[in-house]
């Protein structure tokens, strides 16, 4: 959804949720000022992202889990994919598997950060969790990223005995730059084939490169996923074809001009981020197509809210949603 020529931005910006706002005005004091995302600013970046990487006692959560990781095959010439697979003990065999794709803007974060969230919701379904170290831009620049989950799935697919899958009930899932490429994972399964995707469970996905959106100019400077974090993630992924009329869909699943005979699709956002309006036109054109997809717009909501406050009620309400979703989709297959 982007700006007509000559069309202002809203002058306005949507006031966060009452929880959110608690949490937004304490990080303010201690950040007065919000940052642009500049390529100096990257090795920093990473070394907190280093510093969190969890171990594996903590992801095995007291023997809950099993825990591998393993390294597969890539794309022919390229390195190995670093996999993390976590199955709930005594889960049945043929059980389902949530195919996990990390956020961080296409330049940041690791395939075993930030997946408290995911766990729990793989332990309540029985299902075995997989989430991939895909390559990281600026210096793997597309289509590295898609490249590496396609293959992944490949290989999980190939191996679904092994693992106690079934490779029929695999469902996509990440957030931010991890649920654009959720949605580039599924576009691609449906032209170039592979295993069907059961569903897909977009988190306030990257699905846009061009950065224009009401939304994105209505937050920028105050949401803290703004604009040119979200400009340096698009750049870093994709350099020059940024914004330009060569952007392929399987970067850019905004880009696509068929979303006819996709998996069913969950998205959600916040009302106040600047991926707002990305989302909601991906799902508009997902139903106009003749697809299915459940919309999630929480109010007062910011970028990756429920992760960075999941104890306010809106948290809970998103992920709740969520589980819902999961869980209905599991139950009519």
């Amino acid at each position: 959804m982007n700006r007509e020529p000559g069309k202002t931005a809203p002058t306005a910006t949507v006031p966060l949720d009452a929880e959110l706002q608690v949490a937004y005005d304490a990080f303010m004091v201690e950040e007065p000022e919000l940052k642009r995302m500049s390529l100096e600013m990257l090795p920093g970046i990473r070394a907190e992202v280093d510093a969190a990487v969890a171990m594996l006692d903590d992801l095995d959560r007291g023997g809950r889990f099993t825990v591998s990781q393993p390294s597969v095959p890539g794309p022919e010439g390229d390195p190995e994919i670093p996999l993390l697979i976590c199955t709930p003990a005594g889960a049945p065999a043929s059980r389902p598997a949530l195919y996990y794709l990390h956020g961080g803007g296409f330049f940041c974060n690791d395939h075993r950060t930030g997946l408290d969230q995911v766990l729990d919701t793989a332990e309540r379904i029985g299902a075995t969790l997989i989430s991939i170290g895909y390559r990281l831009a600026p210096e793997h620049p597309y289509p590295a990223q898609i490249d590496d989950a396609y293959a992944g799935l490949l290989w999980v697919a190939e191996h679904a005995d092994e693992l106690g899958i079934d490779p029929e009930r695999i469902v996509v899932t990440g957030p931010s730059a991890g649920g654009g490429l959720s949605a580039a994972l599924a576009l691609t399964v449906r032209d170039k084939g592979g295993p069907r995707l059961l569903g897909q469970l977009l988190m306030a996905p990257m699905l846009d490169d061009r950065n224009d959106s009401a939304s994105a100019m209505q937050m920028d400077g105050i949401e803290f996923w703004n604009r040119s974090y979200n400009l340096f993630g698009w750049n870093s992924l994709l350099g020059a074809l940024q914004d330009g009329p060569d952007v392929p869909q399987y970067a850019a699943p905004a880009r696509a001009t068929d979303l006819a005979g996709l998996p069913p699709a969950f998205l959600d956002v916040g009302s106040a981020e600047c991926l707002r309006d990305e989302v909601v036109d991906y799902a508009g054109r997902i139903w106009q197509a003749g697809g299915k997809a459940e919309l999630h717009v929480w109010p007062g909501g910011f970028h990756a809210f429920d992760r960075e406050v999941p104890d306010a009620r809106i948290s809970k309400a998103a992920i709740a949603a969520r589980r819902d979703w999961l869980e209905r989709l599991l139950a009519t297959d």
